[in-house]
């Protein structure tokens, strides 16, 4: 039985984690047979969302304690994360990947990424443990790995800009379908588009399931 850490940035597709992503991960790791632990940065969102309308809501709200809605408040803070403890990292996707783990939403690629979600990842790939990325999340994969001599090869479907920001961020981008995977083996990350192509939660599990049991496969 693998143990697996899932990252959530939040809860809600525009200020927080994708709740159909970050459902759909936990339940193929926990049908898979393995078990999983939530983390998220214990910190305040970069802005808040009203999902009824898109607008910005004029109130804080933490991300640690908006993501333990999704995990049913079993989550830890990312400061308690140990790659030692674990077989795998999963990042679901979510515009709070892109707000609340790095700052593409607002920056582009001079995004800046958050120092500990950096070292996360780049502690669990230090350790040969696989990392699997979903949706926008591919992408802060890739920036974690800016300044070093790693180049991942990842997908976020066939979206033209999303394959130019990958490439800008030092990256090699693959386009693949929405059901699809794209397999970094030299790195052991594993990476699919889900809602950057997804126009249903069918299609987004499609790739999702994938993912999960490719890095579950390569733990």
């Amino acid at each position: 039985m693998k143990k697996i850490a899932v990252v959530l940035a939040g809860c809600g597709v525009q200020d927080g984690s994708e709740i159909h992503e970050a459902t759909i991960t936990l339940l193929a790791i926990q049908r898979a047979g393995h078990t999983y632990e939530c983390f998220a940065p214990d910190k305040l969102q970069y802005e808040v969302v009203d999902h009824t309308t898109d607008e910005t809501m004029n109130e804080d709200r933490n991300v640690l304690t908006e993501a333990a809605r999704i995990a049913r408040g079993d989550i830890l803070p990312l400061d308690d994360y140990d790659p030692e403890d674990y077989d795998a990292l999963i990042f679901p996707g979510g515009n709070g990947v892109a707000k609340n783990l790095f700052t593409f939403a607002v920056d582009g690629i001079d995004c800046d990424i958050d120092p500990l979600v950096k070292q996360v990842i780049l502690d669990t790939y230090a350790e040969g443990h696989p990392i699997g990325a979903i949706c926008i999340s591919p992408l802060l994969v890739v920036k974690a790995f800016e300044d070093m001599d790693v180049s991942p090869t990842v997908t976020l479907g066939n979206v033209a800009d999303m394959a130019a920001a990958v490439e800008a961020l030092g990256g090699r981008h693959i386009a693949k379908a929405v059901d699809d995977i794209c397999v970094d083996e030299a790195n052991k990350i594993v990476t699919t588009p889900a809602y950057i192509m997804a126009k249903n939660i069918g299609e987004a599990a499609a790739g999702i399931e994938k993912l999960v049991a490719r890095v579950v496969g390569m733990a």
